[in-house]
């Protein structure tokens, strides 16, 4: 089923699930009963899993604020696996 939005004149956007390529291009509004036009949306693309919604919002800002750099960021080496001291020492 795909989401089709249609704008009423009296009560504003609603959306509609039907089978791909079955809207019409207008539609009973739920709430008045007045004909709305189908209107054409950018798909709904929210499902973002948090920490790659804030990496893409970091690289969209990056391009007008680039973030200033003073030094090389150091990272912690990893700890070894709990198991990995179980296994034979040469």
């Amino acid at each position: 089923m795909a989401t089709y939005e249609y704008d009423c004149p009296r009560c504003g956007r609603f959306e509609t699930h039907q089978p791909m390529g079955t809207a019409p291009a207008s539609h009973e509004c739920r709430h008045c009963g007045r004909p709305a036009r189908r209107i054409f949306s950018a798909p709904h693309l929210t499902a973002v899993p948090a920490r790659l919604a804030a990496a893409l919002d970091r690289a969209e800002r990056s391009g007008a604020e680039p973030e200033v750099v003073t030094e090389v960021p150091r990272r912690k080496p990893p700890e070894p696996h709990p198991s990995l001291s179980r296994l034979p020492r040469p």
